[in-house]
């Protein structure tokens, strides 16, 4: 359930005057966000393959663009050509459809040559226009349209008054880049870029930063050529006495150092309890030999100190001590039946009676240093930045399938996400009331928007920062969503009694679990839920496993 399910009211007509007269037949005046898209380079697409660009913008008109102005409460004005204009009642709904839109573009052209990529260039403005029987106009289209215009292939533009609206409701960062003077329009707009990735921004950044950059690089080598400079004086003043010698003979000079004497190598003590010592014993002696030639197994007393801190394990022991941790780390949950669903909200009903067979689930969510476990296999494409100990996020359901499968193969159990029915029968703990720890919210119990004092606005807490519930489970409710294996169903009508996954063919869109730190105390309760695009990955959006027992 989206924030604009909690917050739309009903609309109704403004009238005034004694008589109240009724409202205006024809066009009317309102104020709208309007969505402004089209295609770069499509005149070069369509003369490359003229059918297949035809074929695969009706597709994705069909499948993605559609679904996603419906799924965002958004209205289709028109298709331009290369293009399509549409009109949300709110900003933030119309900057969430143009995420999805970009990044599920992201994976449907990953499989193609770059020259036939179909990138939308998006704008977006909130002003007011005229709304006739069949057609929208006036300058709050026109600014879209032009926002549009000077946007990059692949990225989203705002103007001021959207970005007023949306700066402290979605977890993005804004790229400010200044007013811009638009065609036919008098005053100059504000324009910001729309970066889904928070860690866009310093990338971003490090673009205008060049001629910086140079400057240092020729300090560094004026500074290298004096040093080198120097030695070489310094070498040539050590052997002039040298040269002076008998011809012949292996002149001393009396400036001359005697030699050192050889330092005696001493063996490093392993650490106790490291697991940098223990792993290689499970690893294929192939791999041991290897570890063992690139660090030598003694170094001089001088440096010993040095190299206790410096050294790391090798790429094939960090994997396995992740695995092996993650694995005494499932908890297992015992069968039930339980009452699933609320009253609540809508997509919460009916409530209805689900039967759980025993399974075993992850104490924690999965957090960034077991995630790298898998990027260092090569088994997982997204590599995520932030602490060891906090929980991996800005994932897709795709990403989650990378990480379950790996983990499977290396541990040979079946692991895989948990269902819907599993999750929420797990967050509530045994328990049947509002959260799992009673009715009422309390404080330093769960991570939320309004959860405690002080809020962390940034990121999400470390995993077990909280109370666990009466499973023994940490974070089943707030700090990071938690991607299930369920498809999206509006409601749990038709939905499955024994707790196994509901799952259809084509399911563009998959259930999420949880809540976030971002999210008010409502998304904590165990039997909220709310869905994303399958293919789209988004901060607040982590993983959680579970396997059969």
């Amino acid at each position: 359930m989206s924030d604009a399910d909690r917050t739309r009211g009903p609309i109704r007509p403004i009238r005034g005057g004694k008589d109240d007269p009724p409202p205006p037949e024809g066009p009317v005046r309102r104020l709208a966000s309007i969505l402004a898209a089209d295609i770069s380079g499509y005149s070069r697409l369509m003369q490359l393959d003229e059918e297949g660009t035809h074929a695969r913008v009706t597709r994705q008109r069909r499948e993605l663009i559609e679904p996603n102005l419906a799924e965002h409460y958004g209205k289709l004005i028109t298709y331009t050509g290369d293009g399509f204009l549409a009109m949300f009642e709110s900003p933030v709904e119309a900057v969430r459809c143009a995420i999805v839109i970009q990044q599920s573009m992201v994976g449907r052209n990953a499989s193609l040559p770059r020259d036939q990529w179909i990138l939308y260039r998006i704008g977006i403005h909130l002003g007011d226009v005229v709304v006739g029987p069949s057609d929208v106009y006036g300058d709050g289209l026109n600014i879209a349209v032009r926002l549009e215009g000077i946007a990059s292939p692949g990225d989203v533009y705002v103007s001021g008054g959207v970005y007023e609206e949306i700066k402290n409701k979605l977890v993005c960062a804004y790229q400010s880049l200044g007013d811009r003077q638009v065609k036919n329009i008098t005053d100059p707009v504000s324009v910001y870029r729309v970066l889904p990735d928070p860690a866009a921004l310093s990338q971003a950044k490090r673009k205008r930063w060049p001629v910086a950059l140079i400057a240092v690089f020729i300090v560094i080598d004026i500074a290298i050529l004096g040093g080198l400079y120097f030695f070489l004086q310094n070498q040539l003043a050590n052997k002039a006495p040298t040269l002076a010698g008998t011809p012949g003979s292996p002149a001393v000079s009396a400036n001359t150092p005697e030699p050192l004497p050889a330092t005696v190598p001493v063996p490093v003590e392993k650490p106790n309890g490291s697991s940098s010592v223990s792993a290689p014993a499970q690893a294929p002696k192939e791999s041991t030999k290897e570890s063992t030639s690139s660090a030598p197994a003694t170094a001089p007393i001088s440096a010993l100190e040095s190299t206790k801190e410096s050294t790391s394990p090798t790429p094939v022991t960090a994997p396995i001590s992740a695995q092996l941790q993650l694995i005494h780390e499932m908890v297992s949950i015992p069968g039930g039946t339980f009452a699933m669903g609320s009253d609540d909200d809508p997509s919460e009903k009916p409530i209805h009676q689900v039967t759980i067979k025993s399974f075993a689930i992850s104490k924690f969510p999965i957090t960034i240093r077991e995630w790298n476990a898998c990027v260092a296999a090569k088994s997982c494409s997204y590599t995520p930045t932030g602490e060891d100990d906090a929980p991996v996020g800005n994932l897709s359901w795709t990403d989650t399938q990378q990480f379950v499968e790996w983990l499977s193969n290396v541990t040979q159990k079946p692991f895989r996400l948990p269902t819907e029915a599993e999750w929420e029968y797990a967050a509530h703990g045994g328990s049947r009331s509002k959260f799992w720890w009673g009715d009422q919210l309390q404080a330093a119990m769960a991570n939320c928007k309004g959860c405690n004092e002080p809020y962390q606005t940034s990121q999400p807490l470390k995993v077990g920062s909280f109370k666990p519930n009466p499973f023994g489970l940490y974070d089943m409710g707030g700090n990071i969503h938690q991607w299930v294996a369920d498809c999206w169903h509006k409601n749990y009508q038709g939905a499955p009694p024994d707790g196994s996954a509901w799952i259809e063919n084509d399911c563009l869109s998959r259930v999420i679990r949880s809540g976030s730190w971002k999210n008010d105390p409502s998304y904590v309760r165990p039997s909220n839920r709310d869905h994303y695009d399958a293919t789209v990955g988004y901060p607040t959006h982590g993983l959680r496993v579970a396997y059969s027992l």
